[in-house]
């Protein structure tokens, strides 16, 4: 079958290496990649305070280059060439974005500094690593072992190495899938069918056809556990050692939660994107549910859901459309057509004045935002886009 090869999606393998003492030259190597960061955006800053003009990444490259050279700077040569060229392009990036945004006056921050022991990864593109027989990968002349919980592609773009705050270290592996002229992954079957979701803070999910998702709410399942381990910590002395392993154990706590509602996001993906080839959902404004509810939005993480669904759907050829925000949903009776204006955010049912009809808020929204989302979506013009994220 014929496919454009301009038409891919990148994707990202995580794998998590196992603890050894060998790991703290990858630690260095993170910590350098800092101070580089670092170095460079003071360049940069000192060449526009002089001249007026941004500094080009290439004769940036150059003289960090001569500077390794250099018996002070001669420690930097334990990242690699291609780890520093890097850190220059996204610092490029950066201030490309920046200087653009003041064009259209959106106002963002140029780069800034970074405290080294923050800084989390470097990245190596053809050079300086490569992997060996079964879960062991060569790194700039050191080999150490990962968990290799599946098979990793031939054809890997880049590699990052990234540490976490509890000192933990991932490899992520780069690539880059392409997708035929429909826009589906090639071998992937289509299903034909529709449905509109009404995200709620009562009910995660609620389709236009099938049963409602509840949301496991797993930082709510943590509170306990968090609340405990927060009164351990406030009896130590600050920044003592009982201190920091207390605050360790908050941290692998709130991680722990991270991934949990991340694999379970993943898994509902998948789920909805086998049964659906079109998904339609509603264009939220977050901001204003987090002022009411603050903790409850935060452990629902709808943003995050609908990154990794966008995601998902792309990797095999589905469509996730969202309808105009201020389409009113819930106040549409959907048999009629009748809206009821006065409807409450406490009314969970409602009777249509016009033809009588026992409306579930949630389901008839659900019902309304597929209709919507039918006659408002061409869906001869959809083309799925390149998006990049972790698996």
């Amino acid at each position: 079958m014929w496919y454009n090869p301009a038409m891919q999606i990148v994707k990202t393998y995580k794998f998590k290496l196992y603890r050894s003492k060998k790991n703290k030259a990858l630690h260095q190597q993170i910590d350098i990649a800092g101070i580089i960061l670092n170095h460079a955006i003071a360049l940069h800053r000192r060449y526009y305070k002089l001249t007026g003009k941004g500094l080009n990444v290439y004769a940036l490259q150059k003289h960090l280059a001569k500077l390794k050279q250099r018996p002070k700077y001669a420690y930097w040569s334990k990242v690699g060439s291609q780890a520093v060229q890097d850190i220059t392009q996204r610092i490029d990036k950066a201030y490309k974005l920046f200087f653009s945004n003041l064009k259209r006056e959106v106002k963002t921050s140029p780069p800034g500094f970074k405290k080294v022991k923050r800084y989390t990864s470097f990245t190596l593109k053809q050079a300086g690593w490569k992997l060996l027989d079964s879960n062991k990968i060569y790194i700039q002349g050191m080999v150490y072992k990962f968990s290799k919980s599946r098979e990793i592609p031939v054809d890997v773009k880049t590699v990052t190495i990234k540490r976490d705050t509890l000192g933990n270290l991932y490899l992520y592996f780069v690539m880059q899938e392409a997708i035929n002229q429909t826009g589906r992954p090639l071998g992937k079957a289509m299903s034909g069918n529709s449905a509109g979701f009404d995200f709620g803070l009562k009910t995660f999910l609620v389709p236009s056809v099938g049963k409602a998702i509840e949301s496991p709410l797993y930082f709510r399942e943590a509170m306990a556990e968090m609340k405990t381990a927060q009164q351990h910590m406030a009896r130590k002395v600050k920044y003592s050692g009982g201190w920091r392993k207390a605050r360790a154990s908050i941290t692998r706590i709130h991680q722990r939660v991270v991934n949990k509602r991340r694999d379970w996001f993943f898994k509902l993906a998948h789920t909805l994107t086998d049964q659906f080839d079109q998904l339609f959902f509603e264009d939220l404004s977050m901001k204003g549910l987090q002022a009411l509810w603050g903790r409850k939005v935060s452990d629902l993480a709808r943003s995050e859901f609908m990154g990794i669904l966008d995601y998902v759907a792309s990797t095999k050829g589905k469509v996730v459309h969202l309808i105009e925000r201020w389409f009113p949903s819930s106040k549409i009776c959907f048999d009629c057509g009748h809206v009821y204006k006065a409807l409450k955010l406490s009314e969970r049912e409602w009777v249509c004045q016009s033809c009588g009809v026992l409306h579930d808020r949630d389901r008839n929204a659900a019902l309304n935002i597929h209709r919507e989302g039918v006659s408002s979506l061409r869906l001869g013009d959809v083309r799925p886009v390149a998006l990049a994220i972790t698996v």
